[in-house]
């Protein structure tokens, strides 16, 4: 049997700008993406901390060490440049597997940087 896990999360980070006129997607610090284990075109899961609002989307490198977290296209709808969000996403995996699975986890400073 398989089951969907956490893979990788980036726990409370900064939105630092919202496009709405570009195509769908969100942009990330190429540091943050690679210190979560995430890759570009993964699909993730979004987490408005500040007002609720959850969407799927996936990612696009960002300019390594700005800090930027970028949503783009529609998604620019769901935050407002300084909230807070998690991004998540999720790996299927064999039921035996996901018991000892070890998910990649950051938490990142205040302006979006790696501690």
């Amino acid at each position: 049997m398989n089951i969907e896990v956490l893979k990788s999360k980036i726990h409370r980070v900064k939105i630092t700008q919202a496009e709405l006129h570009y195509v769908g997607s969100v942009t990330i610090d190429e540091d943050l993406l690679e210190a979560a284990n995430m890759i570009e075109g993964e699909k993730v899961q979004i987490v408005n901390v500040n007002n609720g609002e959850r969407l799927e989307t996936y990612t696009i490198k960002g300019e390594r060490g700005s800090g930027m977290v970028c949503l783009n296209g529609p998604a620019a709808r769901k935050a407002q440049v300084g909230d807070i969000v998690i991004i998540i996403s999720y790996a299927h995996m064999d039921f035996e597997e996901a018991k000892s699975f070890e998910p990649s986890i950051i938490f990142p400073d205040a302006n979006n940087k790696l501690l």
